[in-house]
């Protein structure tokens, strides 16, 4: 995303604020100031920061003492619930955005619940990745969710307004890989883009051959 939103907008990374979102079964946002990471909502695992698939992200520590002092779960059992049985799939019972999304349309309670917190923690650490750079030029999606769900985009947006950013709806619908789905007034340019890790890991691993 460092690399690949600058030639999209024909600029330079040098000054650009990008805030990438990469939402997929993992998720996670990062902050990128002159091409390099100066922000993330991962911790020391990446199983901190945004609600996944089945992992919780983010949680307050307190509540897992409590699990382990009151709860009666060994370790192992509490890291198995926060790995592959929260996020998504403790919410609603699903861990397919596609599926949640169909259900919630479908006026699903425990749907609408966990997309909502979704978004909410989606809005809350975008604002936060913002804030590390004292604002943004560019929101990239990216990842299987990021790149394919444009109501999770269309929701995201439409609780940001006030870092100026305004989504162009039906640019936003019919987006593929690569394209810009912002008004030509927003305050910053939003992007759709292939993530394309097996791209970056064979330009590293060129670049690492000829070093050496």
């Amino acid at each position: 995303m460092a690399r690949r939103a600058p030639e999209i907008l024909q600029g330079s990374p040098d000054g650009m604020r990008i805030v990438s979102c990469h939402l997929g079964a993992g998720a996670s946002l990062c902050a990128i100031r002159d091409g390099k990471s100066v922000d993330t909502t991962m911790g020391f695992t990446p199983l901190e920061g945004l609600v996944m698939a089945t992992r919780s992200g983010t949680v307050d520590p307190g509540l897992l003492l409590w699990l382990l002092e009151q709860g009666d779960l060994s370790p192992s059992e509490l890291a198995e619930g926060l790995e592959h049985e929260s996020g998504l799939l403790g919410l609603t019972g699903d861990a397919d955005m596609r599926v949640v999304l169909a259900r919630n349309d479908d006026g699903d309670a425990r749907a609408r619940l966990g997309v909502e917190v979704y978004i909410h923690r989606l809005r809350q650490g975008i604002a936060s990745m913002a804030a590390s750079m004292g604002g943004l030029d560019v929101l990239v999606f990216t990842g299987g969710v990021g790149e394919r769900a444009p109501e999770i985009r269309r929701r995201a947006v439409a609780g940001l307004g006030f870092l100026g950013l305004t989504l162009d709806d039906a640019a936003n619908a019919r987006a593929g890989f690569d394209a810009c789905v912002q008004i030509s007034t927003s305050a910053a340019s939003i992007l759709v883009l292939q993530a394309r890790e097996d791209l970056e890991i064979a330009r590293q691993v060129e670049s690492a051959l000829t070093v050496a």
